[in-house]
């Protein structure tokens, strides 16, 4: 007798038996083989199967009947109106629901259940800002300060409860923010280590409270040579060092670098706390080796990680470098593992701290030009951002100053900084003629280490470039001067054609007319068109009738020639040239650029408005002008409105707003007089009238 065959799946149906002769030998032979517990589970199956044929037989299909599951099948299968079976939905219902009773049970079951589920409850109110009245925002905040006074540390380590916390330092007094802060001592490590608890250190200090801030930067000493390189606590430490900690903290901190004993052992009360590595040595000779034994281990230690954007590293690396003796092997050894970062990112994120771009600066300065070049390499796509950053900046100068190959520099740095599109290039440049950091990378070629382009706060960077100009007269073969004009000629055009193309918005402010200014002076080429297009800024009425559907939120900009700096930018352009303290003389570009003639026709017919307003040396300066062709006529004008000028240098445009040399006027209101010593009324105006009378 043939076995017979298993119960399928509810959902198929068995074929009609087959009549081959040659299969049912094989299935009995398969059947017999079973032996043991199989066969009985075989023949169990039997069983069920037996029992189902007398009610499944159905006349749908191929003839073939219908069979069901086994029993522990059959408990999940429930047949429905039609008579087809479904699998019941409640099961997995249930099964979920009995998870989620689990879950609550277990959480009831920790410490501070009921009080973490109301501060969870409190917070979600509390974080919506607009949506909660203030009388109603101070009444939980309340309520939140109640549940969590005296258990602070209970809440903190958990990652749902310390946002709580940190919306009740948000909208908490400086009285309870020092509370907290006192409570938590002795666990701030332990917090900076935690992946969500670190982000409420930084909420403490962020309100730049110094006693506060004694509180917790203190706990970090002895522990610096850990955390640095914990994956979590390393970056709320370096956010401590670079934003919050003060000169002597941050001593203490990179004290820790220079190996175990300065992390064990503090200084005696009363002793200065210095970080300077080069006096340290200079005090105690005997331990430079293991003291830059462990330097180095430490910080290439971070590099091989990857993590490189710490200050405090940079700081180190600085430390490092200044103490190095040159030619040597530890040298070699430190260029070597600078250069050879993966993907840069070590010289990439060194170009935006202070102590990180001192040292790129130094590297260019000593490095051979083959160094130059893989360092400048190392930033491409990264110059347009450096350009506008207070450190980074400089790492742009000391190229334009060490590196021989202009070519290579202009190709590398100018592409990026200008754009390297006709589109984006007026942008950017107008862009780099305002922005206070990256005017310097464009006009320090023209102007130098002017006052105007390295104000006094400015200082650190003319004694870095000091520092630089020293090395670079061992390492650069080129002179200077030769250099720079080299880099000048390439960097001309796109300027000129930017000047030509989008004078009025350069014009705007008052760095934008120093760039004009620059750019016109001292860039080479072909000038006509872009002294046409600032001319042509100058056009129309001094003082228009003001429009009848302005914007009064809105107004429009002044004419230019109400503006001091543009009364400052045309007169330093009619003179064609600045003014030479030691010649006591301006000293005139060559070619010379013959801007009043440009000008003049452009103003001729608002010639006495400009005479009597705020850019009267404007006019004084034509007449001045060697190079004037219609000198003859402005004069006749002039003498025909003397009486206009009289009364204006008389006191009747004593209250305009500035003068042609960018000083503003400094009367304080209308009935205001002039300083002792000095007589009221319009200064360009009474020149005039004095190169009227001779």
């Amino acid at each position: 007798m043939a076995p017979k065959h298993t119960a399928p799946t509810a959902s198929t149906k068995r074929k009609a038996p087959s009549s081959d002769k040659r299969g049912d030998s094989d299935r009995s032979k398969k059947a017999k083989t079973v032996t043991g517990p199989k066969h009985r589970k075989v023949n169990d199956e039997e069983d069920v199967a037996s029992d189902s044929d007398a009610s499944g037989f159905s006349d749908s299909g191929d003839g073939g009947a219908e069979l069901k599951q086994a029993k522990a099948s059959r408990e999940s299968i429930k047949p429905n109106g039609n008579g087809k079976p479904v699998e019941r939905a409640e099961s997995s219902r249930e099964a979920h629901a009995k998870q989620k009773k689990l879950a609550q049970e277990r959480k009831a079951a920790k410490p501070l259940a009921d009080e973490v589920h109301r501060t969870k409850k409190l917070w979600e109110k509390l974080r919506r800002k607009s949506h909660v009245p203030k009388d109603e925002r101070q009444q939980l905040v309340d309520e939140l300060y109640s549940i969590i006074t005296g258990r602070i540390k209970d809440f903190v380590l958990k990652h749902d409860a310390v946002r709580a916390v940190q919306t009740a330092i948000k909208y908490s007094t400086p009285a309870q923010r020092k509370q907290i802060a006192k409570e938590l001592q002795g666990t701030y490590v332990q917090l900076a280590e935690s992946r969500y608890a670190k982000f409420l250190i930084g909420k403490l200090l962020v309100q730049n409270d110094d006693e506060i801030r004694d509180i917790i930067v203190p706990e970090f000493y002895g522990k610096v040579r850990k955390l640095i390189n914990h994956a979590e606590a390393s970056w709320i430490l370096d956010d401590i060092y670079r934003g919050v900690a003060t000169k002597e903290q941050k001593a203490h901190m990179l004290r820790e670098w220079y190996g175990p004993e300065f992390s064990l052992f503090k200084p005696s009360s009363g002793t200065e706390i210095r970080a300077d590595l080069s006096k340290i040595l200079a005090e105690e000779p005997s331990k430079r080796g293991p003291v830059m034994k462990n330097l180095f281990a430490m910080t290439n230690g971070l590099i091989q990680k990857k993590m490189t954007g710490f200050t405090m590293l940079h700081d180190a690396l600085l430390q490092y470098f200044l103490n190095l003796k040159p030619e040597s092997e530890e040298l070699k050894e430190f260029l070597d593992t600078v250069k050879d970062d993966e993907n840069g990112d070590l010289l990439k994120n060194m170009a935006f701290t202070k102590s990180g771009a001192r040292l790129v600066c130094l590297l260019l300065a000593n490095g051979t030009a083959k160094d130059r070049k893989q360092i400048l390499k190392t930033y491409k796509d990264t110059f347009q951002l450096m350009c506008g950053d207070p450190h980074g900046h400089m790492i742009i100068l000391t190229a334009y100053d060490v590196i021989d190959d202009t070519v290579l520099t202009s190709k590398t740095i100018f592409p990026e900084i200008l754009g390297k599109n006709e589109e984006k290039d007026i942008e950017n440049i107008i862009f780099l003629a305002n922005d206070l950091n990256a005017r310097i990378t464009i006009c320090y070629l023209f102007e130098g280490q002017s006052k105007s382009l390295f104000p006094a706060s400015y200082a650190y960077d003319l004694e870095l470039l000091a520092e630089i100009h020293e090395l670079r007269k061992k390492t650069s073969k080129k002179d200077a001067d030769v250099r720079r004009k080299e880099l000048v000629a390439a960097v001309s055009p796109p300027l000129l054609a930017a000047v030509a193309a989008s004078p009025k918005d350069l014009v705007a402010t008052s760095f934008g007319c120093q760039f004009v200014t620059d750019v016109l002076l001292s860039a080479t080429g072909d000038k006509a068109a872009a002294l046409e297009a600032v001319a042509s800024t100058a056009e129309g009425e001094p003082t228009p009738a003001p429009a009848e559907d302005a914007d009064p939120l809105y107004p429009p900009p002044p004419h230019i020639s109400l503006t001091p700096h543009g009364g400052k930018m045309f007169k330093t352009l009619i003179a064609g040239g600045r003014f030479d303290k030691a010649a006591g003389a301006i000293k005139r570009v060559d070619p010379p650029l013959n801007f009043a003639d440009v000008l003049y026709p452009v103003i001729k017919d608002h010639i006495v408005q400009w005479a009597t307003g705020p850019s009267s040396f404007t006019v004084l300066g034509l007449l001045e002008a060697p190079d004037f062709s219609s000198k003859k006529e402005l004069l006749k004008l002039l003498r025909s409105n003397k009486k206009t000028l009289e009364s204006a240098a008389v006191g009747a445009a004593a209250s305009t707003a500035g003068t042609a040399d960018g000083k503003k006027s400094k009367s304080k209101g209308k009935g205001s007089q002039p300083e002792k010593g000095k007589s009221g009324g319009n200064q360009g105006a009474k020149l005039l009238l004095e190169k009227l009378g001779a």
